[in-house]
C-alpha cells in the first residue's frame, strides 16, 4: 500500500490551477490544534457575550485569523498560478492572491481535516465575500 499524505485537486474557481493540501494525520492534528487553540478561546469568549459592534469585529477578526492558520498549515502547493510574476505559495496566496481560490482551498482543507458539520459552522469564514446574504431576524426554516 502506498499512502499519499497530500491530495491534489483541480480548482473550480480558477480553471487550470491545481491545489495540493495536506491530509490529516495524528501529528498534523496536534500541530493544528496547538496553532489555533488561543484563537479559538478568544473566538468562543467573544461569541459568548452580547453582540456589540466592536465584539463582532473582534470575532470576525479571530475567525479570519483561524482561516489563515488553516490555509498556511494545510496548503502544500499551488500549480498553474503566478501572483505578481512569482509562483504562488500559501503565504503569497493569502497575502495577494484571488480570494475565490483562498476560499476554495480553505473548504478543501477543512474537508480533509475531517471537521464535523458543527465544527465547520463554527469555523466558517466571517469575511464579507464568503458570507451568504441572509435576512436579519429569528426566522425558522418552515421545512424543519
Amino acid at each position: 500500500m502506498d499512502y499519499e499524505s497530500t491530495i491534489t485537486v483541480e480548482s473550480e474557481a480558477l480553471p487550470g490551477v491545481r491545489v495540493t493540501v495536506r491530509r490529516m494525520s495524528f501529528g498534523r492534528r496536534l500541530e493544528l490544534t496547538r496553532q489555533v487553540k488561543q484563537l479559538l478561546s478568544r473566538l468562543e469568549f467573544l461569541a459568548a457575550g452580547e453582540a456589540k459592534a466592536a465584539e463582532e469585529v473582534e470575532a470576525a477578526l479571530a475567525a479570519s485569523e483561524i482561516d489563515r492558520v488553516y490555509v498556511s498549515w494545510g496548503l502544500a502547493g499551488v500549480e498553474g498560478l503566478e501572483i505578481d510574476g512569482r509562483p504562488a505559495t500559501a503565504e503569497l496566496l493569502l497575502d495577494a492572491g484571488p480570494e475565490s481560490l483562498v476560499s476554495e482551498a480553505l473548504a478543501l482543507i477543512r474537508r480533509e481535516a475531517g471537521l464535523s458539520e458543527e465544527e465547520r459552522k463554527n469555523f466558517e469564514s466571517h469575511s464579507n465575500s464568503a458570507k451568504e446574504n441572509r435576512p436579519a431576524g429569528n426566522a425558522t426554516n418552515a421545512a424543519a
